[in-house]
C-alpha cells in the first residue's frame, strides 16, 4: 500500500513559510519544522521591536532637546517645564526636528523660555 502524501495545501503551507524564511541560516531556511520555531520567534522579536521603536526615539528627541538647550543656557528639564507652563503645546519629536533643523527658532523658543 503506497503512503498517503496529504496533496497541496501541506506543501502551499510549508512553501508559505519557507518563503518568510529566506535568508535564515542553516535548516533553519529549508527544514519545516525549524523554519516555524524560528519564524515565530522571529514575529515575537518583531512585536518587542515595534515597542522598543517607540521608546529609542524618545529618547533620541530628549537627547537631541536636551544639547540644544545646553547650547543655549538652558537645561532640558527647566525648558520642557516652562514650555508646558506656558501651554505651548509641542511635542518632543517636533522640538528635537527644529533644533536639528532650525536652530534659529529654537533659540528664539529658548529665549522665550528665558524671559518667563
Amino acid at each position: 500500500m503506497p503512503r498517503v502524501k496529504r496533496g497541496p495545501q501541506p506543501r502551499r503551507r510549508h512553501k508559505r513559510v519557507l518563503s518568510q524564511c529566506e535568508g535564515f541560516w542553516g535548516g533553519r531556511k529549508n527544514h519545516i519544522r525549524q523554519a516555524m520555531h524560528v519564524l515565530w520567534k522571529s514575529w515575537q522579536y518583531a512585536y518587542v521591536g515595534r515597542k522598543l521603536r517607540k521608546r529609542d526615539f524618545r529618547r533620541l528627541w530628549i537627547t537631541r532637546i536636551n544639547a540644544a538647550c545646553r547650547e543655549n543656557g538652558l537645561s532640558y528639564s527647566k525648558f520642557m517645564g516652562v514650555l508646558i507652563a506656558k501651554g505651548i503645546e509641542l511635542d518632543r519629536k517636533v522640538l528635537a526636528d527644529m533644533a536639528v533643523r532650525d536652530p534659529a527658532a529654537f533659540k528664539q523658543l529658548t529665549q522665550l523660555v528665558n524671559a518667563g
